[in-house]
């Protein structure tokens, strides 16, 4: 791609989203958006954009604001945290499923075993991933923690992936659905795609 391409072509924009009661009315300080956040700049090459909610555990809420970021704000990537539990509040994979137009089992299914690899309960967590129009849409946990194991994997003492995190088919996804060509840093997460999908680096 020449450097006049690059200069034309889309900026990532990305949705995220922290699901909590609490948070949302101020009795904690939430600290969900600042790990999405803290860990997209350590793992992006080029800059992104972003669109930021904190909204209560409501399905109706969680539905409009997803569908709001995709279908207004134009966002490629919505990554919401909190909610994928079993507890009775815990709504956030109802209301992505509810405006999902494709699911994409193989997103939750990669998330739970992350988290099997350090807690039994991992089982319980029920996180989804769906694409909407030109946007894919990910649950994620509720604990930073968490988050960045669910993003990364899970590492040896050396950096060597022993469990590849879900970021790592989120680039090729975006190329497949529409999106803007995203880059990672491999020192974080080493993006995957087809020898024929790869751009060549820039000069």
């Amino acid at each position: 791609m020449s450097a006049a391409d690059q200069r034309q072509a889309p900026r990532l924009r990305v949705g995220l989203v922290s699901i909590s009661d609490r948070a949302a009315t101020g009795v904690y300080e939430d600290k969900g958006l600042p790990a999405l956040r803290e860990w997209l700049n350590s793992a992006l090459v080029d800059a992104w954009e972003e669109e930021t909610r904190l909204i209560p555990d409501e399905q109706a809420t969680i539905e409009a604001t997803l569908m709001e970021l995709v279908d207004e704000e134009g966002c490629h990537l919505v990554l919401t945290t909190g909610g994928t539990g079993p507890a009775p509040r815990d709504v956030t994979p109802e209301a992505t499923l509810a405006v999902a137009d494709k699911v994409m089992p193989g997103f939750g299914e990669q998330m739970r075993q992350i988290g099997l690899q350090f807690v039994p309960t991992a089982i319980l967590s029920r996180q989804v991933g769906v694409i909407r129009k030109q946007a894919l849409i990910l649950n994620l946990p509720g604990q930073p923690k968490s988050i960045k194991e669910t993003l990364e994997g899970v590492k040896d003492g050396e950096g060597k992936v022993l469990v590849p995190g879900i970021f790592a088919a989120v680039p090729y996804c975006l190329d497949l659905i529409g999106g803007p060509y995203v880059e990672t840093r491999e020192a974080v997460v080493a993006a995957f795609r087809p020898k024929s999908a790869r751009r060549p680096a820039a000069a």
